[in-house]
């Protein structure tokens, strides 16, 4: 065969190779109404190329990034020289704010940690619109709305969104290497992202909430959204995961903990955990 004509073949033949295979579990609904919760889960198992999903159609839908963003910023933080390690220091500006773990100077470790919007909203600043565009692009990160105006809030506000969907495909990305940031980039950022390690396991993640006015003409009622997304290892396995979830105004007491409560309760129900 020449060599174009097996170079057609081998596209062809890779273009129509099957698509993952989808498992929809309706009984992981029981998670989401032990927290008063409604919203969507996401898991990525790629030693079987097969997805298990709950509302599977809604992890296809947009939603800001929030606080999951943080991957994202750390890594262009450290590709671009602005932070060193994850001992970089990150000065508390000195505005007194309703969360008292944002009220101090942090380390990019502890602010990643206490998920300090001041803190990156400082970083996003230093890295600046051309860099942040141009690594935000290159990494194929989500539909983000980037510009001088909103450099320091676009993934809080407006129109940037990510699916679930793109959120795990990200971060088996990032875990296989295939992002463009180099190993020690990509190795300090895991050491931020554990956040527990047990005999049998290691759980890394990052959480995200935004309250936020839905789309004008849809519900002018103003609501949250939060996510829980990341991976874990378990010997030579990786799953890859990402839970979304809704609430109206004012957010219940479970909102917050809720996000992970149920994230794990359904890994521990797939035996990943």
């Amino acid at each position: 065969m020449k060599p174009l004509v097996l170079f057609v073949a081998t596209v062809l033949l890779l273009s129509f190779r099957p698509a993952a295979r989808i498992t929809e579990r309706p009984d992981f609904e029981r998670f989401f109404k032990e927290q008063k919760l409604t919203g969507s889960f996401l898991l990525y198992d790629p030693q079987r190329d097969h997805y298990t999903a709950y509302q599977f159609e809604r992890c296809r839908k947009g939603f800001l990034p929030a606080s999951t963003f943080k991957i994202m910023n750390t890594l262009v933080g450290l590709e671009t020289g602005v932070l060193k390690d994850e001992n970089s220091p990150m000065k508390w500006d000195g505005v007194k704010r309703d969360i008292e773990a944002w009220n101090q100077d942090h380390t990019l470790k502890t602010a990643f940690a206490a998920s300090c919007v001041p803190c990156y909203q400082e970083l996003a600043r230093k890295i600046g619109l051309e860099r942040m565009q141009k690594w935000v692009s290159k990494a194929d990160y989500g539909n983000l709305d980037i510009s001088a105006g909103n450099l320091d809030r676009f993934w809080l506000e407006g129109a940037s969104r990510i699916t679930q969907e793109q959120q795990v495909d990200f971060l088996r990305r990032i875990h296989e290497g295939k992002v463009p940031f180099s190993k020690r980039s990509l190795g300090i950022l895991k050491k931020v992202m554990l956040l527990d390690e047990k005999p049998g396991y290691r759980l890394y993640g990052k959480t995200g909430w935004v309250t936020s006015l839905p789309d004008v003409g849809v519900n002018s009622v103003e609501g949250n959204t939060g996510w829980f997304v990341g991976y874990v290892e378990k010997g030579d396995k990786v799953y890859y995961f990402a839970t979304n979830v809704e609430s109206p105004s004012p957010a219940p007491p479970t909102f917050v903990p809720g996000r992970r409560a149920i994230t794990e309760a359904i890994l521990k129900e797939m035996g990943i955990l």
